[in-house]
């Protein structure tokens, strides 16, 4: 196997890119912020009905591809890479990052606040339907819109042979020669602006809650110290297990991950008001798919109460932006599946695990402020996120060592999901890679430390935010991305598998792994 090479041209396309839109927002922040804010809002309000069409339809077309002939077709010759479940904990890992740690608490009790359908705050109703939308918002829709994406890049590169890991090449079955060209190259710097706009809202949410908890631990206080400290303690976990590469680090890494989110879970499960958080996830649940329909396409054009273009529409349009990221990263993980094997995973996996941590964590605070245990609401009001998630951590048994499980939780989520950034913007700016091979390990490092800057740089000018109203923004052209990759991938199992029956033979791994050992 040759050296793997970069590609010149867009990784100095892509670090130019990031350079010149970092600089401007240090430089331009105050007049940036209120302009991107109000493109945001625009976005929202104008292109609600799309983003809820695109999402509700790209779970419509996955569940025809689950039933349809092309559910069999295996990605690639060859066995899995990896176990079940630690293909199922990369995936898992990869798309949540600390976002779900913070949002599974805080989420529930806007609601509550602030609920849809002109239910009146801070009422039962609200109650009722606090812990039901963040389980909607976080489940089928959102891993619908990371599925899709990986569906045409693993079949590109494992069916296909297409031996780069890029959104562009992709999309080369509607594009064609093009996908080679400017286009192509467009598109990539396109994902790479978009992960890199994720990433900073992920950092956005995590670096003040960790900093936060941390604060508490050791009786400090909140700085930009503090959080810079955070941020380099963060880059050396995340650089070390990219380093390390999938097989040694991220693998590794994502399962010890599930582990302790799965422990600290059931943790809260057992010593908190368990009947309750049982019996709300039950009521909870049986809500959100009994009004799955009214809350996909809900957009409030009446009363103009403005939930589902600050919510919903919000949460599509940032985790579209995401996709490409997660797309093409669970793609690189799944050789060795089935489409449907693919599919169903990546919905039962994502979902499942968002569920379970709405449900016992969204419903233990909500118990709090119910029973008047601990106002909620007004900690959340009056001093903040960060804040709260302390406040109610405290609230549990053995809150001493709560705390600093939580932190070092929080540490290893964003890192599962950084290494695997980092990993994949160092294979967008590589060539080719072929069998086993992953992008060269300076590569990676360079990336984790540009990442690293991008933060630091960032959190010192108070920036952080508008990196995420910048993702929200980069969306836009991202659903004509959904649209070329859907048309790819449709065009080449039309053109693999004519309309003829598929004729399938069905190959456990056991009998890949011989046949792969006889052809050696």
């Amino acid at each position: 196997m040759g050296k793997v090479k970069i590609d010149p041209l867009v990784f100095w396309s892509s670090l130019v890119v990031i350079v010149v839109a970092t600089l401007s927002l240090v430089i331009f922040r105050k007049s940036a912020e209120p302009v991107m804010n109000k493109m945001m809002t625009g976005i929202t309000y104008n292109l609600d009905w799309v983003f809820q069409f695109l999402t509700f339809g790209v779970f419509i077309l996955l569940v025809w591809l689950v039933f349809s002939k092309y559910g069999k077709v295996r990605l690639g010759d060859e066995a899995p890479e990896f176990s079940t479940f630690s293909w199922g904990a990369m995936l898992f890992c990869a798309g949540m990052g600390t976002s779900i740690m913070f949002w599974s608490m805080m989420e529930p009790m806007y609601y509550y606040m602030g609920p849809p359908f002109g239910i009146e705050p801070n009422s039962k109703q609200s109650a009722e339907w606090a812990v039901a939308y963040g389980m909607f918002h976080w489940g089928i829709s959102a891993w619908s819109l990371y599925a899709l994406p990986t569906v045409t890049i693993a079949y590109s590169f494992f069916v296909k042979k297409n031996r780069s890991l890029k959104i562009s090449t992709a999309c080369k079955g509607i594009l064609g020669k093009y996908a080679d060209g400017p286009i192509g190259k467009i598109i990539d710097i396109l994902v790479i602006w978009s992960l890199v706009g994720g990433l900073g809202t992920s950092l956005g949410l995590g670096v003040p809650m960790v900093s936060a908890v941390i604060g508490e631990i050791f009786g400090v206080q909140q700085s930009l110290q503090l959080s810079i400290i955070i941020i380099v303690i963060w880059t050396i976990i995340y650089s070390a297990s990219a380093y390390m590469g999938l097989y040694k680090g991220i693998r590794k890494l994502s399962d010890w991950n599930v582990y302790l989110a799965l422990g600290l879970a059931l943790f809260v499960l057992i010593t908190g008001p368990t009947l309750f958080i049982l019996s709300n996830f039950s009521n909870s649940f049986g809500l959100m798919l009994q009004n799955f329909a009214l809350m996909s396409f809900s957009t409030d054009p009446i009363a103009k109460g403005g939930f589902p273009q600050a919510w919903t529409v919000f949460y599509w349009a940032w985790f579209a932006a995401t996709a490409p990221f997660i797309g093409l990263f669970v793609a690189r993980i799944s050789r060795g599946r089935t489409i449907r094997e693919l599919i169903v995973h990546i919905l039962l996996w994502g979902s499942l695990g968002s569920w379970i941590y709405f449900g016992i964590f969204g419903g233990y605070t909500l118990n709090l402020q119910l029973t008047g245990a601990l106002n909620v609401v007004d900690i959340l009001n009056s001093s903040g996120g960060p804040a709260t998630i302390v406040e109610i951590l405290k609230t549990m048994p053995l809150d001493f060592l709560v705390l600093p499980f939580f932190a070092v939780l929080a540490f290893i989520f964003l890192a599962t999901s950084l290494d695997s950034a980092t990993y994949i913007l160092s294979a967008i700016a590589t060539k080719e890679l072929i069998g086993d091979q992953e992008p060269a390990r300076w590569h990676r490092m360079l990336w984790g430390a540009i990442l690293a800057v991008l933060a630091i740089s960032l959190l010192m000018i108070g920036g952080l935010k508008v990196i995420q109203t910048s993702s929200v923004i980069v969306s836009v052209p991202v659903i004509l991305l959904y649209v070329l990759l859907t048309l790819s991938l449709l065009r080449w199992l039309k053109q693999d598998y004519p309309d003829t029956p598929l004729v399938y033979k069905t190959t456990t791994n056991e009998e890949i792994i011989q046949e792969n050992k006889a052809k050696e």
